[in-house]
């Protein structure tokens, strides 16, 4: 799987019980704070819970940008097993 097709599937089946919110860090070696996000085919929306320096709330980035997420909440890994993560034997 390419690694956009793999964060579109993680953002599209996003669990009702995770909240959307973490930071996501870009090929372009920026973090992105956001609180919620929004999809398109090609691209997702995120919604920043305060302004960047620039004053932007929002960032439109494609999937192919994205390096990794990072997940601010404290729940147990084993919540995060919805979203296809699986414990090693």
């Amino acid at each position: 799987m390419q690694s956009a097709e793999g964060w579109r599937s993680i953002l599209e089946n996003w669990p009702e019980a995770i909240p959307k919110q973490g930071i996501v860090v870009t090929t372009y070696q920026e973090s992105i704070p956001f609180q919620n996000f929004l999809l398109s085919s090609g691209i997702v929306l995120l919604d920043r819970d305060k302004p960047d320096s620039l004053g932007a709330r929002k960032v439109m980035l494609s999937y192919e940008a994205i390096c990794a997420i990072k997940l601010t909440d404290t729940m147990e890994l084993a919540r995060y097993q919805v979203m296809g993560f699986q414990p090693t034997t």
